[in-house]
């Protein structure tokens, strides 16, 4: 049967946890034979992750392909699945992360109603739910107002996104061409890359679709999870190259025509300037100051537009105010902010 869907998962030394992720989309799905999961071990060392890759894909083999590969990155894992994908569509989902059961029922039966009616949707959007371990509360994240409700739509439809509500890897679910044409500028080694998968394909998109059902849930609040603040802070050359790559792939005001979906990737990129130069601070690494300076340099002679928007505006004032007093604030905001929104 040709498959609807292909799941792409992730994995480096994911056994602990892995088997949660990868029965929360066979279970969820009734094991529909228009589903595929493709289990992704990007040379894990530490743990059997391929060992029980291989047990699903025996165990499922109409169902589950598993793919190996040399470490490579997450970026790359993410990238194999897109190849060895059989879906009409496409979405990742991390390993120690998951998929509601009802939502999914929902979702296979709208990309199922697009296909027999031979409607073509680009980019079909669900809402995600942050699951803290500190706390064991949820926060989820959804499109209100910002997208209408189940009905296919262009980029002229889209409203006001808040700043709490981008379009995150978790919330998309792309038609596998879509990604393939053009591919993504996903680099090897590298954290934050989702960032990339969720911007620089938008263009592409001619119609999209908000299911607005709660379907990916992300596991949050792990002290090793690359989202965690000393993390972050550890691995800011990572979100500065993510970043530059972000720039470098579009001139916005020149290159992307839909008014309203410019207005929403020119606000994506200016947060992760913001991020860029809020983690600056908090790092250790000697070179993170001058590489961001460079950053927002080569940011003003790329595009200087751009520049304005992000470094002139309200958010790239307060999160590069100038002496330590300066700087206090400007962690002081961040901190509200994460414990507002919790976001981490």
């Amino acid at each position: 049967m040709n498959k609807i869907i292909s799941f792409g998962i992730p994995c480096y030394n994911s056994a602990e946890y892995m088997d949660h992720c990868v029965e929360s989309i066979l279970a969820g799905s009734g094991y529909a034979d228009d589903v595929q999961v493709i289990i992704v071990d990007d040379g894990s060392t530490k743990d059997d992750t391929l060992a029980k890759a291989k047990q699903w894909e025996e165990r499922y083999p109409d169902h589950v392909k598993a793919v190996h590969q040399e470490n490579g990155g997450h970026g790359m894992a993410v990238l194999a699945g897109l190849e060895n994908a059989d879906g009409t569509y496409y979405k990742v989902v991390d390993s120690d992360d998951w998929i509601d059961s009802s939502a999914l029922q929902e979702l296979l039966a709208t990309l199922r109603g697009f296909e027999e009616e031979g409607e073509r949707v680009d980019l079909v959007i669900t809402n995600y739910v942050y699951e803290h371990v500190e706390d064991n509360k949820q926060t989820t994240i959804d499109y209100l107002f910002a997208l209408p409700k189940r009905r296919i739509m262009g980029w002229k439809d889209i409203g006001h996104f808040y700043i709490w509500q981008n379009l995150l890897m978790h919330s998309l679910c792309y038609r596998t061409d879509i990604l393939r044409d053009g591919g993504i500028p996903m680099p090897a080694h590298t954290f934050y890359v989702d960032n990339i998968y969720a911007f620089v394909p938008l263009p592409r998109c001619k119609t999209l679709y908000d299911l607005d059902v709660d379907l990916y849930r992300h596991y949050s609040g792990r002290d090793d999870q690359s989202v965690n603040e000393e993390v972050m802070a550890s691995r800011i050359d990572q979100q500065l190259r993510v970043t530059r790559i972000m720039m470098e792939s579009y001139h916005l005001y020149r290159d992307v025509q839909p008014v309203q979906l410019r207005s929403y990737m020119v606000g994506y990129f200016t947060i992760m300037m913001a991020v860029c130069s809020i983690f600056t601070k908090i790092s250790d690494h000697p070179d993170a100051e001058e590489e961001l300076a460079k950053l927002w340099q080569d940011l003003h002679d790329y595009d200087r537009r751009m520049w304005r928007r992000c470094r002139l505006g309200i958010i790239g004032l307060s999160t590069n105010l100038p002496t330590k007093v300066g700087e206090k604030t400007t962690l002081g905001i961040y901190h509200i902010a994460q414990k507002l929104v919790k976001f981490n």
